[in-house]
């Protein structure tokens, strides 16, 4: 197997983090965005909505989109659970993991699109003032988790899952491209939360 991916970008590092707390290596094949290698006749074949990550399967297929091939990955490799050990508690888990990647995730990934300037190559056209107003509601949005880690150690509950990777890898991605760190916002239990996550061997990755 290979994972296809682009260095730095937060969709393939969920991939590699969850590889990583399950003790899996697989070899990964570096995508160069900020050369159109995504979008070259060659990774268009594994993915023709050039995007990374793409898990390339033994058997020549090519799975894409980064929920798709951490499920798969579960399947075959299925401790530690990180999905929930049953259908009740699969369903909270991906709730929570599904918030993460739609109201911290997205919008971070949208101001960072159309706002920074390095990612005008990628992104053309920008549309500022809609990146400006994903940054905005940012802040809101991160209260209300804020709130809720007042009560419980990690994103889904009481113990890691991939609710933790996808929120973590969000924060760090705004860390790097948009100067944020939740304590300067008086985020305290999200910051708590992120120097827990950040402790994890697996965020190294």
């Amino acid at each position: 197997m290979k994972l296809h991916i682009a260095p730095r970008a937060p969709n393939p590092r969920r991939v590699q983090m969850f590889l990583a707390e399950k003790g899996v290596s697989i070899e990964t094949v570096p995508v160069a965005i900020n050369l159109q290698e995504h979008r070259s006749p060659e990774f268009l074949a594994k993915n023709p909505l050039s995007r990374v990550p793409v898990l390339e399967l033994d058997d020549g297929r090519f799975l894409g989109e980064t929920r798709a091939i951490c499920t798969w990955l579960e399947g075959q490799y299925p401790e530690p659970n990180l999905m929930g050990v049953d259908a009740d508690e699969r369903a909270f888990i991906e709730m929570h993991d599904r918030r993460a990647e739609f109201y911290v995730l997205l919008p971070i990934a949208n101001w960072i699109r159309h706002v920074h300037p390095g990612l005008a190559p990628l992104e053309q056209p920008q549309f500022p003032e809609f990146g400006q107003s994903q940054g905005a509601r940012l802040p809101d949005l991160l209260r209300v988790f804020d709130a809720e880690l007042a009560s419980r150690p990690y994103w889904a509950g009481d113990r890691f899952t991939i609710a933790d990777i996808t929120a973590f890898c969000a924060i760090e991605f705004a860390r790097g491209l948009m100067r944020f760190r939740p304590g300067d916002a008086g985020l305290m239990h999200l910051q708590g939360w992120r120097d827990r996550i950040q402790a994890r061997p697996s965020a190294t990755v």
